[in-house]
């Protein structure tokens, strides 16, 4: 009798085993306990910053503290969190699962990504040391070549060196995709999620060389003394913006394409119907992937570019809108007459489809340039980025973790608190960002924290919806890990009855992923109205 093979948590339990892994299930827990890190700590960051701005004197911390702290959190919440959350956790935990294979294409180059990951981020938090950064997250020249504290360059460094991961995420997420695939899974029998990664793994391959490059003329001007974006020495800080938007306005579908694509593995599921209108979903996700490196030049409506490229950038902005348009539509549609099971993943992809609906009409709101140049540097735009990234890709990441946490670990969680977590969620974001729509449109500037007294309600909302918001993440952690002691539930093969290969291996997986190759003889997400979960059992042959 064959022995049965033991699941990848328990392959080997020494620091070595896991360290130096090129299990793409091991790296990816690596990624999101690394990620868990850097997001509290940029939620630190901003906590500090919401109660200073509960009174108009700004009288918590100084000039310069506060403005160190809305720039690490932005730093690290943008580029070591939300553009990794997705495709280094679920992305590559799942997309080998998805498409039947055992690992990516190159699991050494998976674990590299982790280790620069790693490395970036330390060298980050080694400026907090270093007296932080008070550039902003986008290190707008000439600021940050001229005058900003010396602490710039090793967040500069830090992001450049973080870059590579994601590029060689995206080359190994591009190649397992095209010849890793199992019998039978053509292209249009990819899940969406796996379409969003290779959409997501093209734009950032294509597009962090730009903010590398921009990052080292950055570090060349202010070492070397070089005229690139100083114009006291003839040159041209209108050229840093052009080149930092290019990468910026992609990587805003960098954190939104993969929570689009795991929003659409989650509702047809607890909808239990066929997800609506498959095809153009894919044309969808890779419309939305090109057109959004044609739109960069929307953040510079006040910057002095010609009033012919604002009418352009205006259009392309208003045209990216269409294909996400179409997903919502779809998403709508899928749920028309559904069985639909209000468990907490379906509460959070809900809560999604809500959050980022606004955020995106929002979105239009900002691509009319009389309207921008009316809310440009207000907190409208910054609530607008937050419904988005937070919103958006927040409420899809932590929906997939409770999506896939059965397949993961094994073990099934609470479901009445995660139910309640997920509702929390959503009114606390809601109370902490709406009021910044209404006093960003009254003309209260972002990164202020003295201000006028008219605005202070809307602070005090702000600051009590982040201290709900604060605790309603605070509550996944808790019985998330909880569920893992020894006496928690474990999980069946498929507690959902969801469709798709990943459920088809044990729960949690082997090193091999699968105990027979998979083969996948029809579309995804053949849902029957009525079908409730079940076992799903595997079709092949043994190894």
């Amino acid at each position: 009798m064959t022995q049965a093979k033991p699941d990848y948590l328990h392959d080997g339990t020494s620091w070595s085993s896991w360290f130096f892994t090129t299990d793409h299930k091991r790296i990816g827990i690596l990624f999101a306990v690394a990620i868990t890190v850097f997001f509290f700590i940029g939620g630190a960051a901003i906590s500090i910053v919401r109660l200073d701005l509960v009174t108009p004197a700004g009288d918590l911390v100084s000039d310069d503290t506060y403005n160190r702290l809305f720039t690490i959190h932005g730093i690290i919440m943008v580029w070591f969190f939300l553009i990794p959350s997705i495709p280094a956790t679920l992305g590559n935990f799942l997309l080998p699962l998805m498409i039947g294979a055992k690992d990516l294409a190159f699991p050494r180059l998976n674990l590299l990504s982790w280790y620069l990951y790693m490395a970036g981020g330390l060298l980050t938090l080694t400026t907090l040391v270093l007296g932080g950064v008070d550039t902003g997250w986008t290190f707008y020249t000439p600021y940050s070549t001229m005058f900003a504290n010396g602490a710039v360059l090793t967040a500069a460094a830090g992001v450049f060196v973080s870059g590579f991961s994601s590029v060689l995420t995206g080359v190994n997420f591009i190649v397992s995709t095209h010849t890793l695939r199992t019998a039978g899974m053509r292209w249009f029998r990819l899940p969406l999620f796996v379409w969003s990664m290779y959409a997501t793994s093209l734009v950032m391959v294509l597009a962090t060389p730009v903010l590398a490059m921009t990052l080292v003329l950055v570090m060349a001007e202010r070492w070397l003394g070089l005229a690139i974006f100083d114009p006291s020495r003839g040159g041209d800080p209108l050229l840093f913006q052009h080149l930092f938007w290019f990468y910026s306005h992609p990587a805003v579908y960098i954190m939104i394409l993969p929570a689009m694509g795991l929003v659409s593995e989650v509702i047809p599921c607890f909808a239990r119907r066929r997800l609506f209108g498959y095809s153009f979903m894919v044309y969808a996700l890779v419309a939305i992937a090109v057109i959004g490196f044609f739109v960069w030049g929307h953040h510079m409506f006040v910057s002095g570019q010609s009033v012919y490229a604002n009418m352009v950038f205006s259009f392309l902005s208003f045209m990216v809108a269409v294909p996400s348009a179409i997903k919502v539509f779809n998403w709508t549609a899928t749920l028309y007459r559904g069985s639909i099971s209000f468990e907490a993943p379906m509460l959070y992809a809900l809560g999604f489809l809500g959050l980022f609906t606004i955020g995106g009409l929002t979105g239009l709101f900002l691509a009319t340039v009389p309207i921008d140049v009316h809310v440009t540097d207000t907190y409208f735009v910054l609530a607008h980025f937050h419904y988005i990234m937070v919103g958006g890709t927040v409420s899809a990441y932590i929906g997939g973790l409770h999506f896939w946490w059965p397949k993961i670990t094994g073990r099934l969680y609470s479901r009445s608190w995660s139910q309640f977590a997920a509702i929390l969620m959503f009114f606390g974001f809601n109370l902490t960002f709406f009021p910044q729509f209404v006093m960003g449109y009254l003309g209260m500037p972002r990164r202020y924290h003295v201000y006028p007294p008219e605005y202070q309600v809307y602070h005090v909302l702000s600051s009590a919806g982040a201290v709900v918001l604060g605790v309603a993440y605070l509550l996944p952690l808790s019985y998330l890990l909880l569920s893992l002691r020894r006496s928690g539930v474990h999980a069946p093969l498929n507690p959902w009855g969801a469709k798709g290969l990943e459920w088809q291996a044990p729960s949690p997986p082997p090193r091999e992923n699968f105990l027979y190759p998979p083969v996948v003889p029809d579309e995804p997400y053949d849902y029957h109205p009525k079908e409730g979960p079940a076992e799903i059992t595997v079709t092949g042959r043994p190894a």
